[in-house]
């Protein structure tokens, strides 16, 4: 049978997946461990610029496999890649170790003292913060909080919201977004033991409560530019870290936990409830609507604004003026050596870092930038490729140079650029998955969140890899309809 349409291709390929899924082996093996002196010899995950590889990078005996977050982590020790995985006790719930299939297998004999993390030299909010958690614990409403999340009590009364006194909000961000320290629920709202205190504080303090979620290391940077106000993910006082950030008192003790893999807890599930779990609990599918919203924006104003700005490019490398010509290739030479990822975290954590401008508007400009020396050398080499005699007999006849562009040269450039043109808005759709490092909430990060709760990688990864594919189609579509038939 012959697969005419590309969406039948990508089906067919995702059956195939689904039956290479549905097909295992006998998995890895269990292995059990009682103190660190067990871990040598084995492979330990660890979450990248956490604690933990710091102190077992330098370890021979021990081979240090490093993961972006906890759920990757836990992935690798299903999977056999890693025997055990390093966290905070505290960071799987009993409830995802019975569905995941893992187990605490000890505690480390450490104890850290966990806190909020604040902008060095931010002392008002460090001190009003402090004074919040020694509210809290000698009104005991902090220990019945704690004791809600990773004990399961009975939740205290949320503070009845007051009319907000101040025109700040306290924006905060959170480097881990895992139930029970912090997580997306539903309806969207945070929760989790970080989150509520945090909330709690915001009503205590008369500000409104944001929340958003960001890869610790940029969390910081964000935290240390002005972008947000307080950073948690239930962090460690350590001296490295007091070198680049302040934190408040300690609201919470904790110890770090190696997780292994536990077969005789293992549930498996189907393919139906594995995607009712992704899609269906707590509203998941809202994460992708939005997440596909923000994406489809930040690419369709990206896509226009660099074509405006391509016009000017191309006029520029078609002067006759050779300092236009030189300028538009030095603008073309930065574009072209520098990652896009670089140019989004310069362009958000220092050009616009004190404008106030917010992260879609930043990605927009940022991949505007870059798209515009794209379509611009298009255009100039469409021009170019339209023989001279064209504008010559054009011009011979009486028209305008004006009208001889647009009339004679214009619509045979546009039939020879619109093919390459198409190729850069697929490319531009496709990096607008880097957005996440300045915390949008795009397809892929959102797909990062679904998975942080479930654990589950392929199912997420497989709806956004569907979702960039039809988007991918659908622009090549559209623009076909432009070119010229003739």
């Amino acid at each position: 049978m012959q697969v005419k349409h590309p969406l039948l291709y990508l089906l067919t390929g995702f059956a195939l997946s689904f039956c290479l899924f549905g097909c295992s082996g006998e998995g890895p093996e269990e292995v059990e461990l009682e103190s660190e002196e067990d871990l040598s010899g084995i492979t330990l995950s660890a979450t990248a610029g956490s604690y933990f590889d710091s102190k077992y990078s330098g370890r021979d005996d021990i081979t240090l496999f490093l993961v972006n977050t906890e759920a990757d982590g836990i992935q690798a020790v299903r999977q056999g890649i890693a025997q055990a995985h390093v966290s905070d006790e505290v960071a799987f719930s009993k409830s995802a170790r019975e569905r995941l299939g893992i187990k605490l297998a000890f505690r480390g004999e450490e104890t850290f003292d966990v806190a909020f993390a604040v902008r060095k030299g931010n002392s008002a909010l460090r001190e009003e913060m402090n004074r919040f958690i020694e509210a809290s614990k000698a009104d005991g409403s902090l220990e019945a909080i704690i004791n809600h999340w990773l004990e399961g009590t009975p939740a205290p009364p949320m503070p009845t919201p007051a009319e907000v006194s101040r025109k700040e909000p306290l924006r905060c961000l959170t480097g881990m977004s895992m139930e029970p320290t912090c997580f997306l629920g539903e309806g969207g709202q945070w929760m989790g033991m970080d989150a509520d205190l945090l909330r709690r504080f915001a009503i205590w303090s008369g500000r409104e409560f944001q929340m958003n979620f960001q890869d610790l290391g940029s969390a910081i940077i964000a935290m240390n530019t002005g972008q947000c106000d307080v950073v948690c993910a239930c962090l460690y006082i350590t001296e490295e870290r007091l070198k680049s950030v302040d934190f408040t008192i300690p609201y919470y003790e904790c110890r770090p936990g190696y997780f292994v893999l536990d077969k005789e807890e293992s549930k498996g599930m189907g393919i139906m409830e594995r995607l009712k779990m992704n899609l269906v609990t707590e509203g998941r599918w809202k994460l992708i609507v939005d997440g596909l919203l923000e994406t489809l924006k930040i690419t369709l104003f990206a896509i226009l604004l660099g074509t405006v700005l391509g016009m000017g490019i191309c006029a520029m490398l078609r002067s006759r003026r050779s300092w236009l010509k030189k300028t538009a290739g030095l603008y073309g030479a930065f574009i072209q050596g520098i990652p896009t990822l670089v140019l989004l975290l310069i362009m958000f954590y220092v050009v616009f870092a004190s404008a106030g401008l917010s992260g879609t508007v930043v990605a927009i400009v940022t991949f505007a930038l870059g798209f515009a020396w794209s379509s611009g050398s298009i255009f100039d080499t469409a021009i170019s490729s339209v023989p001279r005699g064209q504008t010559e007999a054009g011009l011979s006849l009486g028209f305008t140079p004006l009208r001889t562009f647009t009339g004679i040269v214009f619509p045979q450039a546009l039939k020879q650029a619109l093919p390459l043109y198409s190729g850069e808005c697929v490319a531009l759709l496709k990096s607008t998955s880097i957005v996440g490092y300045i915390a949008i909430m795009d397809l892929t990060r959102a797909s990062d969140l679904i998975r942080s709760r479930t654990f589950d990688a392929f199912i997420p990864l497989l709806i956004i890899t569907v979702a960039y594919f039809v988007l991918a189609w659908l622009i090549r579509v559209l623009l076909n309809i432009l070119l010229p038939k003739k």
